[in-house]
């Protein structure tokens, strides 16, 4: 399916606003991987976030953590780090910056957004630091989201058009849209993915 930015087309290069997020790696923690298969190390797990439903963005959406990048911000690293903390109440601190994605585009929301790769080296309690951002906050583990009996090709009705991306049903949500495409960008290009039926469809929820 592409590079993340398949999903949407571009956005106004004029108007755009910078964003970052955090995909944060990190050794298990004490919830098991459901997924018995040996797709990857079991030890390996992701933070993310489900965003509350009352935010005029992408209400409800699963995502990982961040936001716009502020002035004070000093690098788009720091803008993910702030916004991991704010969100999740992680400790920057313990998080190691492994580098940066490409750029992808978010036009629903006028953003161009950086993803940063890091890996939890020292770990710290998270959990929701504000219910009007945040519904949960949670760690998958990636032999999960692997798994090809949790992948799916979420179809969005809108406007007469069909679009389709994929999708991953997890901890009793689905991960689709742009978080959905990174993560699958990202499990192809460190060849980690397997084969799965990408004729499964489901309907986004949105």
């Amino acid at each position: 399916m592409g590079r993340p930015s398949d999903w949407q087309p571009p956005v106004d290069g004029a108007t755009t606003r910078k964003a970052a997020v955090l995909m944060l790696f990190g050794a298990l923690d004490d919830v098991p991987a459901a997924s018995a298969k040996p797709l990857v190390s079991a030890d390996l797990d992701i933070l993310l976030i489900e965003r509350a439903t009352t935010l005029t963005d992408h209400p409800g959406q699963v995502a990982f953590p961040g936001g716009g990048v502020e002035p004070d911000d000093a690098s788009i690293m720091a803008a993910a780090l702030r916004e991991a903390q704010e969100e999740t109440g992680l400790d920057p601190l313990g998080v190691d910056v492994l580098g940066l994605l490409p750029d992808v585009p978010l036009p629903i929301s006028n953003f161009l957004v950086t993803p940063v790769l890091g890996w939890w080296s020292r770990q710290s309690p998270v959990d929701v630091v504000d219910y009007g951002e945040s519904a949960q906050v949670f760690r998958v583990p990636v032999r999960d989201l692997l798994d090809p009996e949790n992948r799916f090709t979420a179809v969005l009705a809108r406007e007469g058009h069909n679009y389709k991306g994929p999708a991953f049903v997890v901890n009793g949500v689905v991960v689709w849209g742009f978080t959905a495409g990174i993560l699958n960008y990202v499990f192809n290009d460190l060849q980690w993915a397997v084969p799965w039926d990408e004729h499964r469809e489901i309907p986004a929820p949105i």
